[in-house]
């Protein structure tokens, strides 16, 4: 009996041993399963800290591509395709490789010498002759002569073990504006060239121009005194009246186109009739023309009442006349005007002589501009044409061909 209740209380000691066993194993579990929770916690919360600062940074990634208006993009250096991650570039007629497409397709739309450059540096950039490029090319599109420019930077993104590169990675922006600004810039450049040109070529006509004139004044001057035939003095005295003339001309063109630029002179509008001017224009400029050479009229009506400023119209006329009877050797000068269409007026002054250069019907209306530099004349003359036909609410052009003679036309408001 005894043996009996030793046996059992050794057994229900052992049990408990058992349960306190278990009770401290799952309290240990349970202790370090709270601090593996806690430990994943933290964790947990620390990679979702770090996808959201992932995601803010694909948003600012996002915000930079879009301001720049760049796309991205990568390049399989096995099978050298193309692939487009991001394109942000204004839309519409901007070239975008088909999907899977390679930087063969890339280059179907260039140049050829565009298209050599660009295969080069792929092929270099895939090679791991170089780590980085940069390239500006044009990308022809469908419409005859329409391209844009674009501009690319690329750099050796991945490499194998061997340090052979695996992938390229890029960016492509349009820059349009940018070609068209530095376009601007050379041309503004280079007037500013051709203007320094003209002007040092205008200095050095306008000095002859004026020391011939001058010339002739003071000598003819410094011999009248002794001159005592009538007829001989007569003849010094129209040349010295000549020479003023000429001379008042060269000052009178520089003052005009100063006055006007600087809009010092303000228009003075009156109403007359444009045949009567016309009239008067050409009888003073018919002693003018070369031996042989004709001056006729060829006017739309027998009177044309107009209201503009007189003086000015007169000025540009007289310009007009000037040039063709001093590039007329034959043939005929023609004034004359057609008719009134919608509220203005075209007078023109047809000449028979040697014509100007399509090249140069342009530029002849520019400051100082001479076809022939041998050619007595500032070059001031058509250039105040057309400041004063602006003054005018007109404008002032030609229409010709050498050795066919020259058609100059100033189309003004009747009013």
């Amino acid at each position: 009996m005894t043996g009996l209740f030793l046996y059992s209380s050794q057994q229900t000691l052992l049990i408990d041993i058992v349960l306190w066993s278990v009770l401290g194993i799952a309290f240990v579990v349970s202790f370090l399963l709270i601090i593996y929770q806690r430990h994943s916690g933290k964790q947990l919360a620390f990679e979702l800290s770090q996808l959201d600062k992932v995601k803010k940074n694909n948003i600012e990634f996002e915000f930079v591509l879009k301001t720049m208006r760049l796309s991205t993009w990568h390049i399989d250096t096995d099978t050298r395709e193309i692939t487009f991650d991001n394109d942000f570039r204004d839309k519409g007629d901007t070239y975008v490789p088909p999907t899977g497409g390679t930087t063969v397709d890339l280059g179907s739309n260039m140049s050829e010498r565009d298209r050599a450059r660009l295969y080069k540096i792929i092929d270099d950039l895939c090679t791991g002759k170089v780590e980085e490029a940069h390239m500006e090319y044009q990308i022809l599109l469908p419409n005859p002569n329409k391209y844009y420019w674009s501009e690319s930077y690329a750099i050796v993104a991945d490499r194998d073990i061997d340090g052979r590169p695996t992938r390229i990675v890029g960016t492509s922006m349009r820059i349009d504006e940018r070609k068209a600004l530095e376009q601007a810039l050379v041309e503004a450049r280079n007037r500013a060239e051709e203007s320094d040109r003209l002007k040092s070529a205008f200095l050095a006509n306008m000095s002859h121009e004026i020391r011939t004139p001058l010339n002739a004044i003071v000598g003819f001057t410094s011999i009248l005194p002794d001159v005592k035939d009538e007829e001989e003095r007569k003849t010094l005295l129209d040349l010295v009246h000549e020479n003023t003339q000429k001379l008042l001309r060269i000052v009178d063109d520089v003052v005009n186109i100063s006055k006007v630029e600087a809009g010092k002179e303000e228009l003075v509008l009156s109403a007359f009739d444009l045949c009567i001017t016309l009239n008067n224009l050409a009888d003073q400029y018919r002693e003018k023309l070369k031996p042989g050479v004709k001056l006729e009229k060829m006017f739309a009506s027998t009177s044309q009442n107009i209201t503009t400023d007189y003086n000015r119209l007169s000025e540009i006329l007289k310009h007009l006349l000037s040039n063709a009877a001093k590039f007329t050797n034959e043939g005929s000068v023609t004034v004359g005007f057609d008719a009134p269409q919608n509220g203005r007026i075209r007078i023109f002054v047809h000449d028979t002589g040697i014509g100007i250069a399509k090249e140069y019907q342009e530029r002849i209306f520019e400051r100082f501009f001479k076809v022939d530099e041998f050619v007595p004349g500032a070059g001031l003359g058509l250039s105040i044409c057309r400041t004063m036909a602006y003054s005018l609410g007109g404008n002032v052009g030609v229409e010709s061909a050498p050795g066919e003679g020259s058609l100059f036309w100033l189309e003004i408001p009747m009013q």
